[in-house]
C-alpha cells in the first residue's frame, strides 16, 4: 500500500511539473489517502503484535 501511496505521489509531482494541475490534484489527494491509511494500518499492526 506504501508503494501505491509513492506511485501517486511521483504521478502528482510530474504532472504538477507538465502542469496538468487537476490530475495533479486528484494524484496528490489520492496519495495523502492512501499514506494515511498505511500508517493507520501499521500503528494496529504494532498494536496488535505486541498483544500477542
Amino acid at each position: 500500500m506504501l508503494s501505491y501511496a509513492v506511485l501517486f505521489l511521483i504521478v502528482a509531482l510530474i504532472a504538477g511539473v507538465l502542469g496538468f494541475s487537476g490530475i495533479a490534484g486528484t494524484a496528490a489527494t489520492i496519495a495523502k489517502i492512501l499514506f494515511i491509511l498505511f500508517l493507520i494500518l501499521f500503528v494496529v499492526s504494532l498494536l496488535r503484535g505486541r498483544q500477542g
